[in-house]
């Protein structure tokens, strides 16, 4: 691999950050080279340290989000404070905010203000609900957001909703943070003026949920709640083996029905059964396919229905435990774990998705709480003796 310069080599960013969203956008940034003042309470931190202790007693959340950043523990409230956080932004490229509603402007820290000052400065507000309309204030938490975007009531059962099993909505609210400050550094690369980004979770997690939306357009009735199914497109789901073991297999077009019937259940006929004949008929059927295909699956184990599947081209999946994830045989193949430092020793960590034959994801430790405090204050030019003083009134 030619080895060059990181993408985002030369920036720094400067977060005020807790949870998810933010820490999940600006972790990004730190892969890709950037410089990431994580700014922390003193004595206490981005509440995400403290969710568990399941990594050798850090907590997992944490562990995935906050990689190659440098934590700077300081209190905002203080004027010393204040003096800091202003020295930093004046140097700063991207300012991250997922403070309460009305915090960061409560602070003077809002974009209007900081322009002023830095006209330079990239600043991405993110929140539940956007800095205007009748929900600005509201508190937002992934699962409440998930609620609100109706993700709650096309995921589940008949019987029983469903939240997905991981953050969506901060992982959204994130994703679309990081590409809007990638966009917002080539723009400033061509006029040289910053940006205010006003990031919303639930407007992130809307867009997630078009399918859905477009498919109840002007009425209609909603997919319903199907458990592991797809809502709409059948077999597109999960099947029991003979073995007890579970095969999820998915067909998306008549051809590869044609094959199924042929070449995995061995039952030609069935692509001449009017039931079956087009996708809208096998999912109004579902129930009377769904008993067929599990009785030609019932002599077999789940590895022979893989091996037909393979055979005949039809995408298929293991369904996989966390502990079959962290073993994954084509994660290793592509060499895509690499070890991190962390105050509790080295870790494992997954390197960001997609490979660049060009340079190479930076993966440096997970910080502790405060732990680069002294280094960052020195460089703006405090003596040990005015750090001491600041620690012990809590300024930092």
């Amino acid at each position: 691999m030619m080895q060059s310069l990181r993408p985002l080599e030369g920036i720094t960013v400067v977060s005020l950050e807790h949870a998810i969203a933010a820490p999940f956008c600006t972790r990004q940034l730190a892969d890709m080279g950037a410089r990431v003042i994580k700014v922390e309470r003193p004595g206490v931190g981005d509440f995400a340290r403290g969710y568990d202790e399941r990594v050798n007693g850090l907590s997992s959340h944490f562990v995935w989000t906050n990689r190659s950043k440098e934590s700077l523990t300081l209190n905002l409230k203080d004027e010393e404070g204040k003096v800091i956080i202003d020295k930093l932004l004046s140097e700063a490229d991207v300012l991250v905010q997922n403070l309460a509603p009305g915090a960061a402007a409560g602070l003077g820290l809002s974009a209007a203000v900081l322009h002023k000052k830095n006209p330079r400065l990239i600043v991405c507000d993110i929140s539940g609900y956007g800095e205007n309309g009748p929900y600005r204030d509201k508190k937002a938490y992934d699962l409440l957001i998930q609620s609100e975007a109706g993700f709650l009531s096309v995921t589940g059962t008949a019987d029983e909703q469903a939240k997905a099993g991981c953050s969506i909505a901060d992982i959204a609210a994130g994703m679309y943070a990081y590409s809007h400050i990638l966009a917002a550094l080539i723009k400033r690369g061509r006029d040289g003026v910053g940006s205010h980004i006003d990031l919303s979770m639930l407007e992130s997690l809307t867009e997630w949920m078009s399918f859905p939306m477009y498919y109840a357009y002007q009425g209609a009735s909603a997919p319903v709640r199907s458990g592991a199914e797809h809502a709409t497109i059948y077999p597109y789901g999960p099947f029991t083996a003979g073995d007890g073991k579970v095969v999820m297999l998915g067909l998306q077009n008549e051809r590869e029905w044609k094959v199924f019937c042929e070449s995995v259940l061995k039952n030609p006929v069935l692509t001449q059964d009017a039931r079956f004949s087009t996708n809208s008929r096998r999912h109004e059927n579902r129930a009377e396919l769904r008993q067929l295909i599990l009785d030609m699956f019932a002599p077999l184990t789940a590895e022979q229905v893989v091996a037909r599947l393979d055979d005949a081209q039809i995408a298929n999946a293991h369904v996989n435990t966390m502990q079959d994830l962290w073993q994954h045989p084509q994660l290793a193949a592509r060499e895509r774990w690499a070890e991190v430092g962390s105050p509790a020793g080295t870790l494992p960590a997954l390197l960001p998705p997609g490979v660049n034959n060009t340079y190479d994801f930076r993966m440096d430790p997970i910080p502790a709480l405060g732990q680069h405090t002294d280094t960052i204050l020195g460089k703006l030019g405090y003596a040990q003796a005015q750090i001491k003083q600041m620690r012990e009134r809590g300024a930092i």
